[in-house]
């Protein structure tokens, strides 16, 4: 019997899970603080337009990213449907002890390092090393603590400050990681440096590399390549994404590292390729357009303005 990249038989429809980081993601890089009731508000309209998986909040100190300082009353506010995962990011040991204090608000916890030192030493003022000792002895007390581990890897493509990273480097981060306890590893274009062709690379080997574990692809549209990215991990057998609503977030190291693919215009993407997704993306686009109206100001999304494609195959 015939078997596709992402373990389909022919004729199969295609399956996909994405995971939703604005509210983490993207409220972070917001000039101002978004109100609490908005947030929750946000969180909830993305619960109902059938998201599953939801980066919710970061246990970083307040006084570093006042964006999410409420992080815990975001947790107790909202109010998802059940089986929706939320999880949380933790920069260290002493975020992971935070988190633990209210450790039924989430099932799932996100560590996460650069691919690149400098990146890295910029970002969270450690290096590489230092960030993989202290993943290697937060990820047991995440597994004995019955939650989900996921681990992020960041510059994975690439660096503003280093180039271009070697894929060894990276996929050997990845194995650390899994060694570690991580049942999911994602892999971020945090500037916006892949093309589709080092992508379709990329991924080829991170699956063959990492059996068991699930490959989630973060691509951020900073040089407009993000959907073909997205497209391009998906033909090689990626079946896990993030992205944000209305294209909010980016990295703030450096400046000019602009926002996530859109979730309205990945999914709106993947449906009208007849890929499912389990999402309505007119519930999606609806919870764009809110967020717009929250922060004051037009986001970047093609589909906030232009809508769903209305003849889209249906994926059912």
């Amino acid at each position: 019997m015939t078997v596709l990249p992402d373990n389909r038989t022919p004729g199969e429809t295609r399956r996909v899970h994405v995971r939703e980081v604005g509210p983490r993601d993207g409220f972070q890089n917001e000039p101002e603080t978004i109100a609490t009731p908005d947030k929750i508000r946000l969180i909830d309209e993305l619960g109902r337009a059938g998201v599953t998986r939801i980066e919710v909040a970061s246990f970083v100190r307040p006084d570093v990213i006042p964006q999410l300082s409420d992080g815990v009353e975001v947790l107790k506010g909202i109010d998802l449907p059940a089986g929706v995962e939320r999880m949380v990011l933790v920069p260290n040991s002493k975020g992971l002890d935070n988190a633990l204090k209210v450790r039924e608000l989430f099932e799932d916890v996100a560590l996460f390092v650069s691919a690149s030192g400098t990146h890295n030493k910029k970002n969270i003022n450690r290096t590489v090393e230092e960030t993989m000792a202290d993943v290697k002895v937060m990820g047991k007390r995440i597994v004995a603590e019955g939650l989900k581990f996921c681990a992020v890897i960041a510059t994975s493509f690439g660096c503003p400050y280093e180039g271009k990273v070697p894929l060894d480097r990276v996929l050997g981060l990845a194995e650390e990681f899994a060694e570690a306890g991580a049942t999911e590893i994602g892999f971020g274009d945090t500037t916006g440096m892949a093309n589709p062709a080092y992508v379709s690379q990329f991924f080829a080997a991170a699956l063959g590399r990492l059996p068991g574990v699930e490959v989630t692809a973060h691509f951020h549209n900073t040089r407009g390549q993000g959907l073909a990215n997205a497209y391009a991990a998906l033909e090689v057998g990626c079946t896990s994404f993030e992205s944000s609503f209305g294209e909010l977030g980016g990295c703030p190291v450096p400046a000019g590292s602009t926002g996530n693919i859109a979730t309205e215009d990945l999914v709106g993407m993947f449906h009208e390729m007849g890929v499912d997704t389990g999402l309505d993306l007119d519930r999606v686009i609806e919870a764009a357009r809110s967020a717009q109206g929250v922060l004051g100001r037009k986001l970047t999304s093609h589909s906030i303005v232009a809508g769903p494609v209305l003849w889209a195959p249906a994926t059912d």
